[in-house]
């Protein structure tokens, strides 16, 4: 009789738990029969003697498959049905709920991220206009000073250790394919250092298909997490295309792509650092580099600047190795000033390094097949609140190079019919998209910081960045 009693009255708590909205249960993967059943087969088993001892060793019943659903006050967080098995208590269901509330304010500031890596990362330009049909650099000594002869004699045995000295037959258009991944690493606003945890699973990986043709014609299509970012010159005009833009051309003169020059367009590059000066040595990734140094001309930051927009320097550091005389580092710094309508002034910078590898032949120049760049965008002003810092990565694998391609013609370059009659800037682009970004990061931690204290689970971070303050 005093079995009895136990198992009835063990019965009837377990009733009375599993009716209760409050108590959190384990998931079971379906439904089955009653405690009861699940309770008799226990003690029928070879533990199951005593069925009070087994209730005190598990705190409840509740073997797999076997526990009463509890009900809901709530909609269910995972959409499923009323006849689902996938069941959590109001207290889980109101901290699911707390947690989805930075969701979208974290998809919106994955979508900045994307903008804002095609806008800095996708086409940016060299600081210089170069024409193709210049001669190459002979070394010059006399009347010569002594840091332009050494770039000249640098570069001529960059030319030689390229290739593109001893080519027999001219080379009238290029085509290169790729693959590329792209990602924000840190990005910094209002004193808070936002770094991600998983870069693998946030990282967007896309592809790239791009174009050349002497003289001065290229063209570069950039597909990446469902976005595309097109741009082109033929010749006298640039031109870019992004999704939120639409077509524009880009202030200043026609000058080269920037991606051209990271290995895959020797000639160009030689010529580009025709007038640049040595500045002296540095160990970079175990090589010893001579350092060219070329900065733009007065005329092209004028031309490139508009209204409130003033790009106040651009320089490109090369950095060419001493054993094998290939181009293996270079070093793009940009420095804008914008004045806004109070009077304030604001500066950013834009800093990309790309490190160049994995130099392999094809049809006789040597072309870089893989690499990686490092852009950091840097916002400071009169206000210490006011800096902003984001750094972001790219690596990139070269699939296909050839050369002379049968049936390029130059109708493949002709700026799109849509082109906007008003030219963009490059900072007036990034700087969009980078204020866009800070605001979308800022509303994003603080609305993860808020429900992560009303849920008390400091663990949950959806988009895997880790907040440094």
């Amino acid at each position: 009789m005093e079995r009895k009693q136990g198992f009835f009255s063990a019965l009837k708590e377990e009733v009375v738990r599993g009716l209760s909205p409050s108590r959190s249960r384990a998931k079971s993967p379906g439904r089955s029969s009653s405690p009861m059943s699940g309770l008799l087969r226990r003690m029928k088993g070879g533990g199951g003697g005593n069925p009070e001892a087994v209730i005190a060793r598990s705190g409840s019943l509740r073997p797999v498959g076997e526990t009463l659903t509890p009900l809901m006050e709530g909609p269910d967080p995972n959409g499923d049905g009323v006849g689902d098995s996938k069941r959590v208590g109001l207290g889980q269901w109101v901290k699911g709920q707390l947690s989805r509330a930075p969701s979208m304010a974290s998809n919106s500031y994955r979508r900045s991220d994307l903008r804002l890596l095609l806008g800095v990362m996708g086409a940016p330009l060299a600081p210089v206009h170069v024409c193709a049909t210049d001669p190459l650099p002979h070394l010059s000594i006399k009347d010569t000073p002594i840091e332009t002869s050494s770039a000249q004699y640098i570069l001529q045995q960059y030319t030689a250790a390229s290739g593109v000295q001893k080519l027999q037959n001219p080379i009238r258009n290029a085509y290169a394919m790729g693959k590329v991944k792209l990602l924000v690493s840190e990005c910094e606003t209002g004193g808070r250092v936002l770094k991600s945890r998983h870069a693998e699973r946030i990282a967007e990986s896309g592809g790239f298909v791009l174009w050349q043709m002497h003289p001065d014609m290229w063209y570069v299509e950039l597909a990446v997490g469902g976005s595309k970012v097109h741009a082109g010159c033929n010749g006298k005009l640039v031109w870019r295309h992004t999704p939120w833009l639409g077509a524009h051309p880009a202030k200043g003169p026609a000058r080269p792509l920037r991606r051209a020059l990271q290995g895959l367009d020797p000639r160009t590059t030689a010529s580009m650092f025709a007038e640049a000066r040595c500045v002296g040595e540095k160990r970079i990734n175990g090589e010893d580099c001579f350092i060219l140094k070329l900065c733009s001309d007065p005329q092209t930051l004028k031309a490139r600047s508009e209204g409130p927009v003033e790009t106040i320097r651009h320089v490109l550091f090369g950095y060419f190795s001493q054993r094998t005389g290939l181009l293996i580092h270079m070093e793009d710094s940009q420095l804008t000033r914008i004045q806004s309508n109070t009077g304030d002034a604001a500066y950013w910078e834009t800093t990309i390094n790309s490190f160049m590898d994995d130099y392999r032949p094809v049809e006789g120049i040597m072309i870089a097949h893989s690499g990686r760049s490092v852009a950091t965008l840097f916002r400071f002003g009169e206000m210490a609140m006011s800096h902003t810092r984001t750094i972001m990565e790219e690596a990139w694998t070269i699939e296909e190079v050839a050369f002379n391609v049968p049936g390029l013609s130059v109708d493949c370059f002709i700026p799109p019919a849509d082109l906007k009659s008003g030219p963009i800037g490059e900072a007036c682009e990034i700087l969009r998209d980078e204020r866009e970004k800070s605001a979308i990061a800022l509303a994003a931690h603080r609305a993860k910081v808020a429900a992560l204290e009303q849920a008390d689970d400091s663990s949950n971070n959806n988009m895997g960045w880790k907040v440094e303050v």
